[in-house]
């Protein structure tokens, strides 16, 4: 189910309250189901990762099946986000488990037959990563239906440790399956683990999604997310610091298999024994995460898990002995897990409810893009200058990074993002269709000439809202002929997406435009004023 290493939601505190969401017979049986189905997965990627070293020793071979599987994300992410919103989310994971499975099944009878090849693994595990790419946010997505809000983070904590449940069982028994019976057996677990998925999908009863006149279609959906990405600094700041940690810790992952089997001597049940540890550690540091939250702000957790995961490559890097370095993969789990909770929980907090599995998407696409060029890049250094000395550039290039981009501080995530629904509706003569457009809005301020200079950095603020709402221009003017009044104006693609654009405003958004209005001094509000393009028929647009 889960073809890649993929972050994961804030973990559960040890408290009985975190269990809640499993007193409830649907969020349990889908939450087994998915245990179960990440855990063949992570079987199917051990027996792939394995088999590339017997069909070829190069390093750049070996990372390039981590590259196949993060990939897809990268590239198909958005679009993935976009359709967890516009598809029947039930029917779309039934059908992305098919298609898995068929992935399983056909790198099944390869392997039975001896027929597996390079060109085949890594083509067989870049359309499994796309089947991963595409359900990864529905997945999320669907959690708000499974449970009550008062049980929504539990929920999300209790899926982020049923993924590290399976990392910790997964690569164990696929090591153990792998080398007592073989690769085809281990992609055979995989495929009846799809078995029990599609049965409790299945078996869910979900209603079916109503629609309205405001329902994003794709086209538009994919556009106002990216609008959002581009214009949210704090998200900017969120994806850089993901970027630079993942992009050089990537080098551990992508070797991973060269360094159970030329560095430690290990075999195929040794590498699965590995990534075990790394999802035993991944465990433990879950339920450490809120001790370590008492202590250190998400800054400072950052740092910790970047030296934390140097110090773990560079030790690696000295070929020790097998139980030391699987005790060494025990602390980078609970690194790893820390890193991946704090960037993914400070991303859920900057993030409103109507752009949240979008935002995420792009997330994910920084965080597959980190993982997929890295482990590129890092598997063409270790075949310029060995995996030792590569594990060690790595280490030392976390390390630094970790200090650097420590300055590059992480939002705080405080803000009230609840739908405000202050916005007043507009004014119009006659109904418009919903998809006409452009549409100019323009409010007219009046302004002390004193104020001016506060107001506009105020407006700059405010500005940043509007296109992060659906605007793709934005400016202010200031009348000729009586120099205390200025003009704000933005402008959408459509009535449509202004009418959401009300519906988009949050608390902290009406909090930002209270500074601006403290400065019009007219006895009236600001006046508000909507312009359509016109279609002439002659001329075409306008």
């Amino acid at each position: 189910m889960n073809a890649s290493i993929s972050p994961s939601p804030t973990p559960p505190a040890a408290s009985d309250s975190s269990f809640a969401p499993l007193r409830q017979k649907l969020f349990a049986v889908l939450w087994v189901a998915t245990v179960i189905g990440n855990t063949g997965s992570f079987v199917r990627d051990v027996a792939s990762s394995w088999i590339m070293t017997d069909l070829s020793p190069s390093p750049t071979a070996v990372a390039l099946v981590q590259a196949a599987a993060s990939a897809p994300a990268f590239l198909l992410a958005i679009p993935a986000g976009v359709l967890s919103d516009i598809l029947d989310r039930r029917k779309f994971l039934i059908c992305i488990q098919l298609l898995l499975a068929s992935v399983s099944i056909a790198l099944m009878t390869l392997s039975a037959l001896g027929m597996q090849t390079v060109f085949s693994l890594v083509a067989f595990t870049f359309l499994g990563g796309i089947g991963a790419a595409l359900m990864g946010p529905t997945w999320q997505a669907i959690v708000p239906e499974l449970v009550g809000k008062k049980d929504l983070k539990s929920a999300v904590a209790l899926n982020s440790l049923g993924i590290n449940i399976s990392r910790a069982v997964g690569p164990a028994l696929g090591g153990m399956v792998l080398a007592g019976l073989g690769a085809s057996v281990a992609y055979g677990v995989d495929v009846i683990s799809y078995v029990f998925v599609v049965a409790a999908l299945l078996w869910w009863p979900r209603p079916k999604s109503g629609q309205d006149d405001l329902t994003e279609r794709f086209a538009g959906a994919f556009r106002a997310g990216l609008r959002y990405a581009r214009a949210s600094h704090e998200l900017h700041v969120v994806l850089l610091r993901a970027f630079l940690f993942f992009a050089l810790a990537s080098s551990v992952w992508a070797l991973l298999p060269l360094v159970a089997r030329q560095l430690l001597g290990g075999g195929a049940g040794f590498y699965g024994i590995l990534l075990g540890a790394v999802g035993v550690g991944a465990i433990g540091g879950a339920f450490l995460l809120p001790k370590l939250r008492a202590q250190f702000s998400s800054d400072g957790l950052l740092l910790l898990s970047a030296c934390v995961t140097a110090a773990v490559m560079a030790f690696l890097s000295t070929g020790p002995a097998q139980w030391a370095a699987a005790v060494a993969l025990l602390l980078l789990g609970t690194a790893w897990i820390t890193a991946l909770t704090t960037l993914n929980g400070v991303a859920q907090a900057i993030l409103p409810n109507w752009v949240r599995g979008r935002a995420l998407a792009v997330y994910l696409t920084v965080f597959n893009g980190a993982m997929t060029f890295g482990s590129l890049a890092w598997g063409f250094t270790a075949k310029a200058i060995g995996v030792p000395y590569t594990l060690l550039a790595g280490a030392a290039g976390l390390l630094v990074m970790g200090l650097v981009a420590h300055r590059i501080k992480l939002p705080q995530g405080e803000a009230d993002l609840v739908p405000s629904n202050h916005w007043p509706e507009p004014l119009t003569e006659a109904e418009v269709d919903h998809d006409r457009g452009p549409v100019m809005i323009q409010i007219t301020y009046h302004v002390e000439h004193a104020q001016q200079a506060a107001f506009l950095k105020a407006l700059a603020r405010l500005s940043a809202e509007r296109r992060r709402d659906g605007a793709y221009a934005w400016g202010v003017v200031q009348d000729a002929a009586a120099h205390n009044t200025l003009v704000e104006w933005f402008q959408v693609e459509s009535w449509a997406e202004h009418l959401r654009q009300h519906q988009r405003v949050t608390h902290h958004d009406a909090d930002v435009q209270a500074d601006v209005l403290q400065y019009h001094s007219g006895s009236e509000p600001p006046v508000v004023k909507h312009y359509l393009a016109i279609n002439h028929p002659a001329q075409g647009r306008i």
